[in-house]
């Protein structure tokens, strides 16, 4: 053991509780759970949960973790799918201090709006709000903004989201710290702002806005957000995917660093809000969406805006098992849905103490089989008539072009038809989109004789790819209760989560499943990061490696090594 790492667990402590306050060091394992378990997966144990509450608490606190040769994992709101911010098990060999951001909130508008500088607290919802006022909005809007994503977590993860024009969350200018190779500590300002020299004034100056306009540089090569996607994503005939978490080319210090680097602040672009309307299209024929997606981002003048798909089944789930989530946006609005998860988590933790589990889950659903559908109409009559829906939003300068397309190819039509939604419908259309997403895990909580776990897969198909529905062996079939599949689909990104019977191997079934995406030259995971769930592949594993050549953040991200110093591992 060396010398730093001979600092005894309760001198490391008392030297936190000193930085932070003793009320935001947790150690004990029920105030600690909600930060030790992953949203969906994921879960293991750590010496403390340390909480600053400003960016100069945040470096002292990295300070004593590095000093003291502890591993340290960075988490703003524990939100992701792939357990990415969260340990996973008890093969580490140094112990954990899990540094929560939440606390750390603050978006600065800057260059008239058109940029954000965003703290490591700093939610997609409240960096919504703040940009309402000037008629603009974020890279991301409703999605993960729900359950109160941060605005860094996405950056970390080269986040996709459902907007087409606009691809995944990407900047090149933030403000971070690295771990050099000889162990030292380094903070690194590539913000792009004028904010001093040393760590103290550089974080105190940010944290206040201490800034001026003419301190904050606009140089032509540091980009905010990844400016070549619309073409990209245009290229229907290439023979690549449109994105997905280890494209090298997206990969650049915070962005899609997954936990690799500790975050202070990142700067971004933010876009005009655009008036725009919803088509919403069924069809029994997949070749019908194909054209459709083909059609509109090839020969509209401007991209479509979000276009999504949702398969008969998933909409039957979503609609039965999302539905509380559905209702608490529809009634209240985003904002109120991360403090209804910090609750859940709360009590779900009390009950397991007990050897109860899913109790909040099992009181929802029977208070929502009592409630009648919450769709519109039109909508559950696509659902009876039609297994594949896609849901189109187009600004409203393409309109009359979308309207005339879907008209004269659906004119006559056997396979399939559309309707052009009213604001209600359209708004409704997407929330339900956003609810299928959490609600296998509703249908696990609830189905727990039968059911084994859900197996998630978020995957990339090629552009060009016409056979985007999936067959599986009949042998595979059978040990999936259901499939569903949704996703972002002029992206040709989707997410399928799989149902598993009681009794079936899920990581088992999971090898075998990317042996089929390997088949069809399929990229995944296409923008949840790979977390612990996912392999790093070859050049995503050397970008960490680059960034954190002692492995002192976040150990095991896409099953590398947890030791120090990347030991055995590669």
């Amino acid at each position: 053991m060396t010398a730093a790492a001979s600092l005894s667990r309760d001198a490391l402590l008392a030297q936190m509780r000193q930085i932070v306050g003793a009320s935001h060091v947790l150690t004990d394992e029920q105030s600690t759970r909600r930060f030790r378990k992953g949203h969906r997966t994921g879960e293991g144990n750590v010496l403390a949960v340390v909480r600053p509450g400003s960016l100069l608490e945040q470096w002292r606190v990295l300070q004593a973790a590095v000093a003291a040769d502890r591993i340290v994992i960075m988490q703003a709101a524990n939100t992701g799918l792939t357990g990415g911010s969260t340990p996973d098990g008890e093969d580490y060999d140094r112990e954990i201090v899990l540094i929560s951001t939440l606390r750390i909130t603050g978006v600065q508008l800057i260059n008239d709006g058109q940029q954000v500088v965003c703290l490591p607290g700093a939610t997609l919802d409240r960096l919504e709000q703040a940009l309402a006022p000037l008629n603009r909005e974020p890279h991301s809007v409703i999605g993960s903004s729900c359950i109160g994503a941060s605005v860094l977590g996405g950056i970390c993860n080269n986040s996709g989201g459902a907007l087409v024009r606009r691809g995944p969350a990407y900047t090149e200018l933030a403000l971070y710290a690295q771990v050099k190779d000889d162990g030292s500590l380094e903070l690194v300002n590539h913000l792009g702002i004028e904010l001093g020299n040393s760590p103290e004034e550089i974080l105190t100056r940010l944290q206040n806005g201490d800034y001026t306009p003419q301190q904050v540089r606009n140089e032509e090569h540091a980009k905010a957000s990844d400016a070549r996607y619309g073409e990209h994503v245009r290229d229907v005939d290439a023979d690549t995917p449109a994105r997905f978490n280890a494209d090298p080319s997206r990969l650049f210090e915070a962005s899609g660093s997954a936990g690799k680097l500790c975050l202070f602040a990142v700067r971004l672009d933010t876009f005009p809000k655009e008036p725009s309307t919803v088509f919403y299209i069924g069809s029994n024929d997949p070749h019908d969406l194909t054209e459709v997606r083909r059609h509109l981002l090839a020969k509209l003048p401007r991209l479509p805006i979000a276009g999504e798909y949702i398969h008969r089944t998933a909409f039957d789930i979503g609609e039965k098992y999302g539905k509380d989530t559905f209702l608490v946006i529809d009634k209240f609005g985003t904002a109120r849905v991360p403090a209804a998860f910090a609750m859940k988590s709360r009590v779900d933790g009390f009950f397991e103490r007990f050897g109860l589990r899913g109790v909040t889950d099992k009181v929802i659903q029977a208070l929502m089989n009592l409630l009648p559908s919450h769709l519109p109409a039109r909508m559950r009559e696509y659902r009876d008539r039609y297994e594949h829906h896609l849901l189109v939003r187009v600004s409203n300068d393409t309109l009359e072009q979308t309207r005339a397309f879907l008209t004269e190819y659906f004119t006559g039509s056997a396979s399939g038809a559309f309707f052009e939604c009213d604001a209600d419908e359209g708004r409704k259309a997407f929330l339900h989109r956003f609810a299928i997403a959490g609600a296998a895990i509703r249908y696990r909580e609830a189905h727990r004789s039968s059911v084994e776990d859900i197996l998630a897969l978020d995957i990339a198909l090629r552009r060009n790819d016409r056979d985007w529905v999936e067959t599986l062996p009949q042998e595979m079939e059978e040990q999936i209760i259901h499939k569903l599949y949704y996703g972002h689909f002029f992206c040709h990104v989707f997410h399928q989560d799989y149902i598993v019977r009681k009794g079936i191997d899920p990581i088992e079934m999971e090898h075998r499943m990317w042996k089929l995406l390997d088949a069809r030259r399929a990229e995944y995971p296409a923008e949840h990061n790979v977390g612990h769930l996912y392999v790093a592949k070859p050049a995503l594993a050397g970008f960490y490696r680059k960034l954190d050549p002692t492995n002192t953040f976040n150990p095991g991200i896409g099953h590398t090594s947890k030791k120090k110093h990347w030991g055995g591992c590669c």
